[in-house]
């Protein structure tokens, strides 16, 4: 079992949430591949890729994940948190990317890191790899 320690209080940040679909592509490599691997590059603190199981947007169609869908494209959401200095920065290099669509939206959250303190991570006590 893993016990961990947080900081009091959090850090303010802010979340990007991008929303496209599974198959849209850039450049013949997936979409949301390409935002991963931007965000990457621009020193992020980090973006996770979640796919759904249902949805819709503009065009009002309903994707699923049901069975005689399968090939229905589904929705997938890109989230980003950093600071907001650092997010806003990573917009202009994201806009390129959302041509031909895509909603972006802009949260303010509060991160809080909790770190290791079992040393289970290669780390000392009190020392994490998440921050």
């Amino acid at each position: 079992m893993t016990h961990g320690t947080a900081h009091p209080g959090g850090t303010p940040a802010l979340r990007l949430t991008v929303l496209v679909g599974e198959e849209d592509v850039w450049h013949h490599k997936p979409l949301y591949a390409e935002i991963v691997h931007r965000a990457y590059d621009a020193g992020l603190a980090g973006a996770s890729v979640f796919r759904g199981v249902e949805g819709f947007g503009s065009s009002g169609i309903v994707h699923t994940q049901r069975l005689l869908s399968l090939s229905e494209e589904l929705p997938v959401a890109i989230v980003i948190v950093d600071t907001e200095e650092r997010v806003r920065g990573f917009l202009p290099r994201l806009e390129e990317l959302l041509t031909d669509g895509g909603l972006v939206t802009l949260d303010p959250c509060e991160t809080l890191s909790y770190r290791r303190t079992d040393g289970a991570d290669g780390t000392g006590p009190g020392e994490g790899a998440c921050g």
